[in-house]
């Protein structure tokens, strides 16, 4: 259509609107609108997050305290000074040689042997000093870190670790405690101090150690190897420390330990975990070893890298912001047409005549953002007043009504960005084997009518296009350590005998599945309802755990300013809660996963049948900007700042401000983790991905697309691609910018019709049919490798008649006092059919 085919409807429908009552255009509220749009726009800034396995040493060391533990800092050097002056006169910590500082660390361990509590926990409170780094002796945050590296060393060479060991375990078996805290209506800090003071010396030396510097000396390095093995092997009752852990939580969740400082548990969990197993790195090292083993070919990319290479797209308008959008379309329609009756009130009777001109702010703006959701445009392009057909071009009566005001805001990114934008996509391409033969008995049913099976190989009478794209499928195919994994499985199954026994490396992960196997479900119920407790959107209810035994104090806050310190403080308290479950299940789960594929397998079914998939779309179904942006913490309290510098009074306007940062690590980081745990789960299971579906997930998520973080975001849009075919033509007609978005930053399978759902009737949702076979897989696994008796069945037997009888059976002694009575009851007074047995014989 041409341009001046196009004025007569739009003039027609002006004049039809001439005569109504509308107030006259304003510059000025075109301006304001153009305004609000672009700060709006802005209201999302670029996150400079970097995703690690943790945040820095120092914000990991502050989250072990409570703001409500700050006087015990005092407590804590106090006693380790009445004991220090006492045995070393006139000297400082820090003056005093290796030797002596040995023999006095020895000393202590001598008097934690005493049978007197209170004097066993001044004794734990001056180890933890020396733990913390002897901070009243330094000047600089510095300074603290590097004693407290330095000290923590020499307590783990003295063998304080293993002494700790035996007073946890002692507490944890303290009945009388425990009853006493299940008794309490209310408990506080003051039920936990020993246990409190205990975990935390143990964490300060796990954290520490963990970490590896340049100037570590070489006998550290050794220690830390030593520790690292230590940890992860059965030396502990013959279980591994973790297993321990684990206990305390599955005690607390329970109730039967309320008083336990689940908070300080978590954490030292999951760091126990992540040294004695490895983070992200140390994994993806160990999936390129295996592949190594196995013979496959190497990784097509470093996920790390690229992830970390990506950019954050902006995110999608939101419902609100799209009804304002029409509202102000429609007001700008109205002011065109109101422009146009002042041009007729002029000295001309029509205006000038203006080619079509593209607006430049707003276009630029619409075109740049691969996020913004298309419901606006297509309803004003099916509405009765849509004047144009062609998308952003500007009504020409208008040009001089948007001329007329200031010069909107330039455009969020300079238009020579585009040009530095890299080519391709960011992932290579990956098929498997069951693809190839999909697309292959397709392929043969419509050409020549018959299959062949799983035969990759033969490509007789099919045309040559066909070849064609077999030969582009295999030169992406991508065998996963997970498929070989379930291979070798299946072979074992079907001939235990010929492969014979399977060499199983005693690997830490190893060691712990089979320590958690028992009681696996138990372990993750509880770190589920823990994590349930802390989430933001939870409410209070009377029968719920209570996660704030070890952060509210003996009395409670009777001032405003200490009312608002404590809020803060237990929604920290929360929060840390959150990183630490997020952080331990994700690594859980991909270790396992690694190790043996069944193994992730049963975790994450005991997850998903413990409503994990709602729980995490709960805990999104959230503001999650305000959740990422919280300022929940107070930065003169944090560890080691509060002890080294003097303490500001501190005030309400002081306690609101919190940090500078624009976004929470802690919170950032859990939520990326929450997604991660979620792809795990529903990936490649179409009756989980159905679960997402029927919960309503796309909006949660397409939400949680505000966070202008690209690996969050990359990590949301799988979720959206694995349920697109299931969400309907008219969402995905709607929703074409998170179309494009999936296009352009989640990994393409070649032949998967995610974008267009062609196969959805064939799968039924069968969920309890799927779950019950990869359950029955999972239990094969188990026996096969796990159960002792597992080759009972192939046991010789003894078919001799003679021999059989004439073993000799142990019975018990009360056997020789009723057997005359049961063989007269059961023998001889009963008559025996033997017509009825013959005839069963034959």
């Amino acid at each position: 259509m041409q341009a001046d085919e196009m004025e007569v409807p739009i003039i027609n429908n002006i004049n039809s609107n001439c005569n109504k009552q509308r107030p006259l255009p304003n510059g000025r509220d075109v301006f304001k609108n153009l305004l609000k749009d672009w700060e709006s726009s802005m209201e999302s800034p670029n996150l400079e997050f970097e995703y690690g396995d943790t945040d820095s040493l120092t914000a990991e060391l502050s989250e072990i305290y409570s703001y409500t533990e700050e006087p015990e800092f005092a407590l804590n050097r106090d006693y380790f000074e009445e004991d220090f002056r006492s045995h070393v006169r006139g000297r400082r910590w820090i003056e005093l040689g290796q030797e002596q500082q040995r023999a006095y660390v020895m000393r202590l361990l001598d008097a934690l042997e005493v049978t007197d509590r209170d004097k066993r926990l001044k004794v734990a409170r001056a180890i933890l000093y020396l733990a913390q780094g002897v901070f009243d002796e330094c000047d600089t945050d510095t300074d603290v870190i590097h004693w407290s590296r330095h000290n923590v060393f020499l307590l783990y060479d003295m063998g304080v670790f293993t002494a700790l060991l035996e007073l946890l375990s002692m507490e944890m078996d303290n009945n009388q405690a425990c009853s006493s805290a299940v008794r309490k209506p209310a408990i506080s800090l003051a039920d936990s101090t020993e246990l409190r003071v205990l975990l935390s010396i143990m964490y300060l030396m796990v954290e520490t150690i963990r970490l590896q510097t340049e100037d570590d000396r070489p006998e550290w390095r050794t220690a830390r190897e030593a520790f690292k093995t230590e940890l992860g092997s059965p030396l502990y009752n013959g279980e591994p420390f973790s297993l321990l852990l684990f206990t305390m939580v599955t005690k607390f969740c329970s109730m039967n330990a309320p008083h336990f400082p689940m908070k300080k548990v978590l954490l030292l969990l999951w760091k126990t975990i992540l040294f004695t197993m490895g983070g992200f790195e140390e994994l993806q090292e160990m999936k390129v070893r295996g592949r190594e083993r196995l013979s496959l070919p190497p990784l097509p990319e470093d996920s790390i890298k690229v992830i970390r290479s990506m950019r954050a797209a902006s995110p999608p308008a939101s419902a609100m912001e799209l009804i304002e959008q029409q509202q102000q379309a429609k007001r700008g329609r109205r002011s065109r047409r109101s422009a146009f009756v002042d041009s007729l009130e002029g000295d001309s009777p029509f205006p000038k005549k203006q080619p079509l001109v593209k607006q430049d702010s707003l276009d630029t703006y619409n075109e740049r953002d691969p996020f913004k959701n298309d419901d606006a445009r297509d309803e004003e392009e099916d509405g009765e007043d849509a004047d144009s057909g062609i998308e952003g071009e500007v009504d020409p009566l208008d040009r001089d009504v948007i001329i007329q005001p200031p010069p909107p805001p330039p455009p969020l990114r300079p238009p020579t960005e585009r040009a530095s934008l890299p080519k391709g996509l960011p992932w290579a391409p990956k098929v498997r084997e069951k693809d190839i033969e999909h697309f292959l008995e397709t392929s043969r049913n419509k050409f020549i009518g018959f299959t062949l099976g799983n035969d990759t190989e033969t490509l007789v009478g099919l045309p040559r296009p066909i070849h064609e794209s077999v030969k582009t499928l295999k030169q992406h195919k991508y065998v996963s350590i997970a498929e070989m994994q379930i291979k070798r499985e299946e072979e074992l199954q079907q001939c235990p005998m010929t492969l014979g026994e399977e060499d199983v490396d005693e690997t830490p992960t190893e060691i712990l599945y089979l320590g958690m196997l028992p009681n696996l479900s138990q372990y993750v119920i509880a770190l589920l309802k823990l994590l349930l407790a802390a989430a933001p959107t939870s409410k209070a209810k009377t029968d719920s755990i209570n996660i704030l035994a070890d952060v509210l104090p003996e009395e409670m806050p009777i001032t405003v300013l200490q009312s608002m310190k404590l809020g803060i403080d237990v929604n920290r308290h929360k929060e840390i809660i959150v990183k630490a479950i997020s952080a331990l299940l994700l690594l859980l789960l991909k270790h396992l996963k690694l190790n043996h594929i069944y193994q992730f397998e049963i975790v994450s079914q005991h997850l998903v049948f413990a409503n994990c998939i709602p729980l995490i779309l709960k805990f999104f179904n959230q503001n999650i900007m305000s959740y990422i942006s919280a300022k929940n913490s107070i930065c003169v309290l944090d560890f080691p700042h509060c002890v080294v510098h003097e303490m500001p009074e501190l005030t309400a306007e002081s306690l609101e401000a919190g940090d500078s940062n624009q976004f929470c690590w802690r919170n950032l980081f859990s939520c990326i983790n929450l997604l991660r745990i979620l792809n795990k789960l529903t990936k490649w299971k179409h009756s989980r991905t159905m679960m997402l579906v029927v919960f309503k997930s796309a909006p949660i998520l397409k939400r949680a697309l505000k966070v202008k973080q690209a690996m969050m975001q990359l990590y949301v849009l799988k979720l959206l691609k694995i349920q697109t075919k299931y969400l309907g033509r008219q969402w995905r007609k709607s929703n074409m910018k998170t179309m494009s978005a999936i296009y352009q930053k989640v990994r393409h399978r070649l032949n998967d019709d995610w974008a267009y759902g062609n196969d959805i009737d064939a799968r039924p949702w069968d969920f309890q049919a799927e779950e019950c076979a990869l359950r029955e897989s999972i239990e094969k696994f188990n026996s096969r490798r796990y159960d002792k008796n597992q080759n009972g069945e192939f046991a010789p037997v003894d078919n001799c008649l003679q021999s059989v009888l004439g073993q000799r059976v142990e019975l018990p002694e009360d056997f020789h006092y009723s057997y005359e009575m049961w063989l007269e009851r059961e023998v001889f007074s009963q008559p025996i059919q033997w017509e009825g047995l013959l005839q069963q014989a034959q």
